[in-house]
This record gives structure tokens, sequence and C-alpha cells, in this order.
């Protein structure tokens, strides 16, 4: 069978880069999942319940920690790829 493009048959190499992205990619998954810790209804921001505009405020926080990760996976790589020439 064929391997996928990019792979040279190596195992994948862990990092503190790719440690960190890791953690970056979790944060979101645990604040979410621990529902008790924004399970309220106080403070209300703008009128609307704390339980709501606490998993809006998560979207936003996602998105920028998913990015964060993104970029510093891709900066490793494309370090790696330089140092390979």
């Amino acid at each position: 069978m064929s391997e996928p493009s990019g792979t040279s048959g190596r195992p994948p190499v862990v990092t503190p880069t790719r440690v960190i992205a890791g953690v970056c990619l979790v944060i979101p998954f645990v604040a979410m999942l621990w529902v008790g810790s924004y399970a309220k209804l106080t403070p209300e921001f703008i009128g609307i319940p704390f339980f709501y505009w606490y998993q809006m405020l998560w979207v936003f926080l996602s998105s920028g920690l998913t990015y964060a990760a993104y970029v510093m996976v891709r900066r490793e790589e494309r370090a790696r790829k330089e140092g390979a020439k």
C-alpha cells in the first residue's frame, strides 16, 4: 500500500512545540466539559446570562487557540524541511 504524501516511513516526532499545540487544542474541550464551572446565571453581560455568553466567548477563544496551534506546527514543519536540505 502506498504511503500518504509527506511521510517518509518514520514515526511522528514529539517535540515541545507539538505538545504546546496539543495543549492549545485540549484547553477548549476541558473548559466546555467542566459544566459546573459555568452552569450559573450571574454575572450577566448586556442582559445575557453567564451560561450563554461564557460558551460564546469560548467559540472565539477556541478559534484563536486552534489557529495558534496551526501556526506553531506549520513553522516547525517548515524549519524541519529547511534543516533537511
